[in-house]
C-alpha cells in the first residue's frame, strides 16, 4: 500500500489561523491529524497545536489503532487542561479529527465538528458525526441533511477538547487501493457539498488535484470574514 498526501490551510477572512495540521508517514502507512481551535475562546490556535502534536506523536511512534487513537485524544485533552492554567489561556478549546492507515486498515477518531470522509468504490461516506446541536437535530429528524449547512445552531458544539470530560468517538474499517480520505475543518465542509467532493475525487489523479478542485468551489462561495479552512487529502494506491 502506497500513500500520497496533500495538506492545505488558510486563515480565510480572519485575523489569524486557529487551525492546525500535522501528519507523519513513511509512504506506506501514517497518521494524519487536523484540529480547529474554537473562535471566541482565547488562544484556540494554542489548543489546536497541542492537540495535533499529542495525537500525531513522533516520527518513531507506531501507527495507532482505534483504541490507541482514542487514548491519544484523552492525553491531548489533559495537556490542554494543564495549559489552561496559564493566564489568558483559561478558556481555550479545540475540535480534532485523526486518521491512521496501516496494513490495509483505517482507524479514526474525532471530537467536535471537524470531519473525516472516505471515497471508495464510487461513493463518498462521512465517517464522523458532528458533535453539534445542529447534527443532533438532523439525527433526530428535525431537519434535513442539507439544513445542517445553514442551521443557526451549527456552531453550538456539544463536545470539544478543553473540557474536563473528553469523549471522542472512533471507528475502524478497511483501506483499499483506490480509496481516498479527506480530513477537513468546518470552515471547509460548510461550503463544499458531499456530491461535489465525490465528483471531484473521481476526476482527480492525485490528492492535490482533488483538493484544488474542491478549493475552487469553496472560494466562489465564502463570504467576507469567513472562517479558517483546512484539509488533508490522502490517496491509497497500489
Amino acid at each position: 500500500m502506497k500513500l500520497s498526501i496533500y495538506s492545505y490551510t488558510n486563515q480565510g477572512g480572519r485575523e489569524h489561523n486557529e487551525d492546525s495540521l500535522r501528519w507523519t508517514s513513511d509512504g506506506t502507512e501514517g497518521v494524519f491529524v487536523l484540529a480547529d481551535g474554537l473562535g471566541g475562546h482565547d488562544r484556540g490556535e494554542v489548543a489546536s497545536q497541542l492537540a495535533v502534536e499529542a495525537i500525531c506523536g513522533g516520527e518513531d511512534s507506531p501507527v495507532p489503532g482505534r483504541e490507541e487513537l482514542l487514548e491519544r485524544f484523552r492525553q491531548a485533552n489533559a495537556r490542554i487542561l494543564e495549559q489552561q492554567k496559564q493566564p489568558g489561556q483559561e478558556e481555550m478549546k479545540t475540535t480534532a479529527v485523526a486518521l491512521s492507515l496501516s496494513g490495509g486498515t483505517a482507524a479514526w477518531a474525532h471530537i467536535g465538528d471537524s470531519r473525516l470522509y472516505r471515497c471508495s468504490q464510487g461513493r463518498l461516506d462521512q465517517l464522523t458525526r458532528d458533535h453539534s446541536v445542529t447534527y443532533m437535530k438532523y439525527l433526530g429528524g428535525e431537519i434535513s441533511y442539507m439544513d445542517v449547512y445553514h442551521d443557526d445552531d451549527r456552531s453550538s458544539l456539544l463536545r470539544a477538547m478543553g473540557n474536563p470530560i473528553c469523549t471522542p468517538e472512533g471507528g475502524e474499517g478497511t483501506a483499499r487501493p483506490g480509496d481516498a480520505f479527506l480530513l477537513c475543518s468546518d470552515g471547509f465542509w460548510e461550503f463544499v457539498y458531499n456530491e461535489e467532493m465525490l465528483v471531484d475525487c473521481l476526476k482527480s489523479r492525485t490528492p492535490e488535484e482533488w483538493a484544488r478542485r474542491m478549493l475552487l468551489r469553496h472560494i466562489r462561495r465564502t463570504p467576507p470574514g469567513n472562517d479558517n479552512f483546512s484539509l488533508i487529502a490522502v490517496f491509497v494506491e497500489e
